[in-house]
């Protein structure tokens, strides 16, 4: 039932809220609970001071009515007269036949009487109280024992008390409405002055959305939410900043990696077809297998390039659901497939089982890129050490080394130093090695000395289940 209330109260005063703004909702909502709150304290001081006055004039007048039964006025010693001058005063006196059943009265005018007065002549209680309302007049009515049998009834008009009750109405709804008016300016200013810095970043998102700058917001205030939303909102402007960096900075480098194979591969393609073309101006066949192996390898290079691209360029978690895996068996098949294309170097392999949660997919292709760069490096005769321990990949190779100066860089993507420039490759497999280790939560690292080859460490959290 409350639900269903609650959803009735909902759809009516939707309309109202969706049309006004957050400022004039706040004033609104403030209104509302202040007209609430006054609502219940002025009901509330009308109901105690009214129950105060009724108790006030109660007692007054059992009082009098006590001290009038005290003084003598009784029903047996009143005449009928007597009892029609007291009647004047709002004053009677009843009896109770000896048989019971109903009420003497002493006045020719007697005030009606209901069963509270016949309770205290036969003794039940020993005073009543009411309210009556005779001829339009409401009058307050209470009646003490007067003897066996006897009631002492007495009647006052509530007029000076209703007048001063209404008085007292007026006042509390006056000070209610007054207080309602209050509230809703103050909410209106207060949620004016409160959603300034809401204003300002609304203004200012929406001239990141029109302008397409994100230089980052002036914060206003310390340690407060706006200021946290502040804050939160310029960490996205400068990781959106970054992105589009990023990405302006990939399709640069991609489209200067690739003019070099584009742009070789068109003149190969050219030389072909104007020797085809032209009688007498034909190849021989050594030529003509040489400029073919040279696109032939132009295309595997570009090939490279591209699937690196599309692989660098996927920004999403894992493709598929990670699994767990033994990392041992991704580093065996990353060996056994270089090895197919190395067959002039060596391998000094040493291999502990080490359980990791992961896409096997993404690891093999970031141990061969790994496994491609110590052979890149490596002389025909040497030999590539790998270790796995404990999640721990190590890949050594017996190059030259890698130079100080080119060590903080060697996994930003399309980065070559000056000795890699000469050798095949887009510059971008090691890019795809940290994307790997990044994607599963690990780190690679690189340490090399001159002359002594580089020896990569990639980590993979080990699976603790």
């Amino acid at each position: 039932m409350s639900d269903r209330v609650h959803a009735r109260a909902h759809s009516l005063f939707e309309p109202i809220t969706t049309r006004l703004s957050l400022a004039g909702r706040v004033a609104l909502l403030t209104t509302a609970a202040v007209a609430a709150v006054l609502t219940i304290i002025s009901v509330s001081i009308f109901v105690l001071v009214r129950q105060e006055i009724i108790g006030a004039l109660d007692d007054s007048m059992i009082k009098r009515a006590n001290e009038a039964v005290e003084a003598g006025y009784t029903p047996r010693n009143l005449t009928v007269d007597e009892a029609n001058l007291l009647a004047i005063a709002g004053i009677q006196l009843l009896t109770i036949k000896s048989g019971g059943g109903e009420f003497l009265v002493h006045s020719a005018d007697a005030f009606p009487y209901d069963n509270r007065e016949r309770e205290v002549a036969i003794g039940l209680v020993d005073h009543s109280a009411r309210t009556a309302r005779v001829d339009g007049v409401t009058y307050r009515v209470v009646a003490v024992q007067a003897g066996p049998g006897q009631a002492f009834m007495l009647a006052q008009s509530m007029e000076s008390t209703k007048r001063a009750l209404e008085r007292l109405s007026v006042v509390l709804i006056l000070s209610t409405l007054s207080g309602m008016i209050l509230a809703g300016i103050a909410g209106w200013a207060v949620a004016g002055n409160g959603l300034r810095p809401v204003r300002r970043l609304t203004a200012a998102i929406e001239r990141v959305a029109a302008t397409r700058d994100l230089t980052p917001i002036h914060v206003s205030g310390k340690e407060d939410e706006l200021a946290r939303l502040t804050r939160s909102f310029n960490a996205m402007l400068l990781a959106l900043d970054d992105t589009q960096r990023r990405e302006r900075q990939l399709i640069a480098d991609a489209g200067h990696e690739l003019r070099t194979p584009l742009t070789s591969l068109r003149t190969n393609i050219d030389l072909l077809r104007q020797a085809s073309g032209q009688p007498g101006r034909s190849l021989d066949a050594t030529a003509h297998r040489e400029l073919l192996h040279d696109v032939g390898a132009q295309l595997d290079e570009l090939t490279t390039l591209v699937s690196d691209l599309t692989e660098l360029a996927r920004d999403e978690p894992l493709h598929r659901d990670p699994e767990p895996l033994d990392l041992a068996e991704v580093v065996q098949r990353a060996i056994d497939r270089v090895q197919l294309r190395a067959s002039t170097i060596g391998f000094d392999v040493l291999l502990e089982p080490s359980w990791v949660v992961g896409d096997s997919r993404l690891l093999e292709r970031a141990l061969t890129n790994l496994l491609d760069n110590a052979v890149k490096w490596s002389p025909d005769d040497g030999t590539v050490r790998v270790r796995l321990s404990r999640g721990a990949v190590t890949v050594a190779d017996q190059g030259p080394g890698i130079a100080a100066e080119d060590l903080p860089r060697v996994f930003d993507r399309f980065y070559r130093s000056t000795e890699a420039r000469t050798l095949p490759g887009s510059g971008l497999g090691l890019a795809i090695v940290k994307r790997a280790a990044d994607r599963h939560g690990g780190t690679v690292d690189v340490t090399s000395q001159p002359g002594q080859g580089a020896t990569f460490t990639f980590r993979v959290p080990l699976d603790e289940a």
